[in-house]
């Protein structure tokens, strides 16, 4: 059926509603309009499903969620695990809280206990919720960072991660299999309550929650006698790590934390922001006021769903706050924890650091330094996550800190994902550290580069929106996999990894294997340590051109690094 037959279909049906039509008929003379909603239907990427909330099978709404729900109870019926149930949990975006009450009811409807919480929680919690409630999966509705218009669905299973290969496949191959709107199952709230297969949770996660959050802390004498004297401003923007976020800090002694007030109470509209994402400067122009008012030592903002931290930290020698990368930050708290861990004889026998392919290569010198394993995933964290399960399974490591480049890490194994409100604690806790010692933790930055080497990351990314982008997207991947570059301008190839295809090739011409599931990435490492990746977004319109150097000074990593990435963008230009 082409995308037409599907925009009628949707036009005349009785299963879908009035407000439906009615927006799909303002749109019946835009024919590229029509052809972007209906062309295709979401499906998983590294951030599960995703998409802009309206009508069509390319949108969020809630007849795509119902359909990935009944998808997702086939899978956990055929399987034979409804009895162990589903817990879900919900942001503060557009019809995020209706989302989850659509597919509890449909999970209900299929037979499987569906607990769901009262209100927001951020997406860690979910993931250490269903493991509490030892659950064959859970689902958050959230579009994390992502525009306004944006929402998503999450799909994690019994581990507590996100799902993988090949699980991923096989419950979207199972959504696909539901190819009629009205035999997808649902029932009335009511129903649901009366027959024991809806309940809603609360308190009582999360104050488990919190208990666990609390271990992460590694000095706890220090936090104890200097948590006190550390001023913290801190922004949810307008998500859901309000709550988590100050209660964890207040409970821990911190009790100089100040609240960007605009910012404080969940907002679909995110009226005070163009991009409610920690990693664009433009989301802490309220917070740095703030700063500048109080006197901050640190800066922190969360993402909608509080699995992302951004962080800036106060520098004497220029009398201005700086904007730390999640590379950066993710080394802080890596070092800081480990550091710790070693000083306390805490450092448990066979210990792992775990870092996606596009995050610094800092976190391998670290690891060296500490005389740690190092394990080495696909972008995404829930390949982090997936190695804590492996872990556990085989008895090979023991999992201390996991960490990507966009601003998520986790310390702990009480989630498996990237948890920004224990990233919170863990550096605010090595704030009161450098107070201590009488420093900032942009002094701590600088020891760490001075250390272990000036490191840099950039990321480019291009959006291709429609039909025609995601074929230019294909192009260009197609073009870069086809004629791998030998060098680009002065930075030397000297292998490069096709993921896809399992392959890696030296430039002595021999080959090996990647080591890693199959994924449409290309890698390139290059002389002295940098390195450069590309690979299409999993959630998004976009395709993203990683970089990496290491260079002899702050100034000359940035040198390097804008001359790597002049030479990339050249290169796809051709």
């Amino acid at each position: 059926m082409g995308y037409r037959e599907t925009f009628r279909q949707w036009l005349e049906e009785d299963y879908f509603d009035k407000e439906t039509k009615e927006e799909l008929i303002a749109v019946r003379n835009d024919e590229a309009e029509i052809e972007d909603r209906f062309f295709r239907e979401l499906e998983f990427g590294t951030g599960g499903l995703r998409g802009v909330i309206g009508a069509g099978t390319n949108r969020m709404n809630i007849y795509t969620v119902r359909k990935a729900t009944q998808g997702l109870a086939n899978y956990i019926n055929a399987r034979e695990m409804a009895d162990k149930g589903c817990a879900i949990a919900y942001d503060s975006r557009r019809f995020s809280g209706e989302f989850a009450m659509e597919a509890a009811l449909c999970l209900a409807a299929n037979g499987i206990h569906a607990y769901v919480f009262t209100s927001l929680r951020p997406t860690p919690e979910l993931s250490f919720a269903l493991r509490t409630l030892h659950c064959a999966a859970g689902i958050v509705i959230t579009a994390s960072h992502n525009p306004p218009e944006y929402n998503g669905y999450k799909v994690y299973w019994e581990d507590g991660a996100q799902i993988t290969a090949p699980r991923d496949k096989e419950i979207i191959e199972e959504v696909r299999k539901v190819t009629d709107f009205s035999a997808v199952r649902t029932i009335s709230e009511k129903e649901g309550r009366e027959k024991g297969l809806l309940t809603m949770i609360d308190t009582e996660i999360d104050d488990a929650y919190m208990a666990e959050l609390k271990k992460q802390i590694v000095r706890p004498a220090l936090l104890k006698e200097k948590a006190k004297d550390v001023v913290i401003v801190y922004t949810p923007l307008h998500g859901t790590g309000l709550m988590p976020v100050t209660r964890v800090l207040k409970e821990t002694g911190f009790t100089q934390v100040h609240v960007v007030e605009k910012q404080a109470d969940p907002d679909p509209d995110f009226s005070t922001l163009s991009y409610p994402n920690p990693e664009d400067p433009a989301a802490f122009t309220l917070a740095l006021q703030k700063a500048k008012e109080v006197g901050a030592d640190i800066v922190l903002a969360t993402d909608p769903d509080a699995d992302r931290l951004g962080v800036y930290a106060f520098d004497r020698e220029k009398g201005e706050y700086v904007s730390f990368t999640g590379n950066m930050s993710g080394m802080l708290i890596a070092w800081y924890l480990l550091s710790g861990k070693q000083e306390n004889h805490a450092m448990p026998k066979n210990p792992a650091v775990v870092k996606t392919i596009v995050t610094t290569n800092m976190a391998d010198a670290l690891a060296k330094d500490f005389d740690i394993s190092l394990i080495e995933v696909l972008t995404g964290f829930k390949y982090i996550g997936e190695q804590i399960k492996f872990f556990e399974r085989d008895h090979s490591y023991e999992y201390v800190f996991g960490l990507e480049e966009s601003y998520g890490c986790l310390a702990g194994t009480h989630a498996r994902d990237k948890d920004a409100v224990v990233a919170s604690l863990c550096l605010c806790e090595a704030a009161a550290y450098c107070k201590d010692q009488g420093m900032t933790l942009w002094d701590l930055m600088l020891q760490l580069y001075e250390r272990y080497g000036y490191y840099k990351e950039g990321l480019h990314t291009v959006t291709l929106k429609g039909v025609a982008g995601q074929e230019k997207i294909g192009e260009i991947m197609d073009g870069l996999r086809s004629d791998p570059p030998k060098s680009f301008g002065d930075f030397k190839v000297t292998a490069f990894r096709d993921y896809e295809r399992d392959l890696v090739r030296r430039e002595d011409g021999t080959d090996g294997k990647t080591g890693l599931p199959r994924s449409n990435v290309l890698y390139y490492e290059l002389e002295n340590d940098a390195w450069c990746c590309v690979r299409p977004s999993g959630t998004e319109p976009k395709i993203k051109f990683y970089m990496g150097v290491k260079g002899e000074s702050l100034k000359d990593s940035e040198i390097l690094l804008s001359r790597l990435t002049e030479e990339v963008l050249k290169r796809i230009k051709e």
